[in-house]
Parts: C-alpha cells; sequence; structure tokens
C-alpha cells in the first residue's frame, strides 16, 4: 500500500541564487516520511538551479520551465501535491523549526478544518512586525486581514480544489483574491494559531514592494470588482486608500520622474 502523504510543501522560485538555499533547508530539515516537497523554477539563469539541485534528493520533483507570473507557478506546483494539507514557502522565505509538527497538531485535533493560518515573522524595508490570525469581516474592506499566503498560510487540498486557482490575472495580489474567495465567497473554516506560534519569516522585498501603491491599489480594486462587492464601498476604500498613503504616492511619483 503507498504511503499517506500527510503535508504537500511547495516552493516558487526564479534567479534567487541569495537565498534559495535558506529556503530550502527550513523545508528539508523537518520534512518527514510523509511529507512531500515539490519546487517550481521559472527558469532561472543565475546559479538557482545548480544549487537546487543539491538537494534533489530530498524533493519530490522539480520543475524548471517559464512561467507567466508567480502565481502561474504556484498553480502549477499544486496540481503536483497529492498531501491532505498545502502549504507554500517562497524563495527567501522559511520555515522556524517545529512549524510542520504544529501544523500537523492543528489538522489532527481540528478535523473539519479547511485553513490554517500561523503567525509569521513578517520583515519590511525598515520595519519587522508579528503577523499573526485572520479576519473574514475585516478582508471586506482591508485585505490586509490575514497573515501571509507564503510559511503562515496552510490548506486542505479538498478546500483548495473548491477555491480554485490562483487568478493569474493578479500578477501581485492574487492571493488577496484568494483569500477574499475563501473566506467570502465559500466561507470555509478556518483557525490561527497562538501569536507566539511562530510558524515561519518572510524577507522583505517582495513583488508589493516593487511597484507604485496607485498601481497595487488599482490592482485590488480589480479584484473587489471581479469579486463584486459593492461599488460604492469600493469607491470610499479607494479615497481612503489614497488619503491615508498621500507621502507614498508623492514619493512613488518622485521616484518615476528621477
Amino acid at each position: 500500500m503507498d504511503r499517506k502523504i500527510f503535508l504537500s510543501i511547495l516552493t516558487v522560485v526564479r534567479n534567487d541564487e541569495k537565498n534559495i538555499e535558506k529556503t530550502i533547508q527550513s523545508v528539508i530539515s523537518q520534512k518527514e516520511d510523509t511529507d512531500e516537497y515539490f519546487v517550481v523554477d521559472g527558469s532561472s539563469t543565475d546559479n538557482t538551479q545548480a544549487i537546487i539541485k543539491k538537494y534533489i534528493s530530498h524533493i519530490n520533483k522539480f520543475i524548471s520551465e517559464p512561467d507567466k507570473n508567480l502565481y502561474d507557478a504556484i498553480n502549477k506546483g499544486i496540481k503536483l501535491c497529492t498531501g491532505d494539507i498545502i502549504g507554500i514557502c517562497l524563495s527567501g522565505d522559511h520555515y522556524k523549526p517545529g512549524a510542520f509538527k504544529l501544523v500537523k497538531d492543528y489538522f489532527t485535533k481540528n478535523q473539519n478544518l479547511d485553513f490554517f493560518f500561523g503567525s509569521i515573522i513578517r520583515n519590511y524595508v525598515g520595519a519587522t512586525v508579528i503577523k499573526h490570525g485572520f479576519n473574514p469581516r475585516r478582508i471586506l474592506f482591508n485585505f490586509d486581514a490575514q497573515t501571509s499566503i507564503s510559511t503562515g498560510f496552510f490548506i486542505t487540498r479538498k478546500a483548495q480544489a473548491n477555491v480554485g486557482d490562483y487568478d493569474i490575472n493578479f500578477p501581485v495580489s492574487s492571493d488577496y483574491d484568494f483569500f477574499y474567495r475563501m473566506m467570502i465567497k465559500h466561507k470555509l473554516n478556518g483557525i490561527s494559531s497562538n501569536k507566539d506560534e511562530i510558524i515561519g519569516e518572510m524577507s522583505a522585498g517582495g513583488l508589493s514592494s516593487k511597484i507604485t501603491y496607485l498601481d497595487h491599489l488599482r490592482e485590488e480594486t480589480k479584484i473587489r470588482l471581479k469579486n463584486k462587492q459593492n461599488i460604492f464601498l469600493i469607491i470610499l476604500i479607494i479615497v481612503n486608500g489614497i488619503f491615508k498613503n498621500i507621502p507614498r504616492i508623492i514619493s512613488d511619483l518622485k521616484s518615476s520622474y528621477n
């Protein structure tokens, strides 16, 4: 009889030779026989692939091919997963020791659980915070209502199939669209770890830090329109967002002219 896979972990990477090794090591250091690990590389042209191949005996499948964006690569990886639970750790991020045991304990003790958010350390440029918990009501007006997709988020394979793929039309914020559908449309059953139960750590300099605030707001607005939110609420969210982020908008505009 084939062994039953409990946990499927996915890492997505492209040209990140400086950070990929730490990410892989954080996975394989706690990977057990009931876990599987996949790495999807977007045809890296630096030394990333060579580093990955150093650990190939610990990786169930390694794919390297062009992709449309981050979420296209994630969708490819998720289709490989056969475990009960799916987790994502993007290159540059890493799991803390004991993370897998903690995740398994939560899902084992809560049999009807669809998803789980573990607390994470989130590094921003100039700041470090602990992201904890989630709030379905808050996501209606603020997408920052949960921890990140990377290291902190785990979902059953059945629930993942129910929510569907990550929408590749949102190359920066497709996780927000996914979480919205998961919490609001499908009303899936979730739980979070205690604040001091740190699952992983995210590095600074993600996709959202590489675009202007207005571009980010534009994509988030498209997500809300897609999910048929009230248009008047969306307008209020846009106005509030612009008002609260005037210094960043001015800084973005100055940078664009330099």
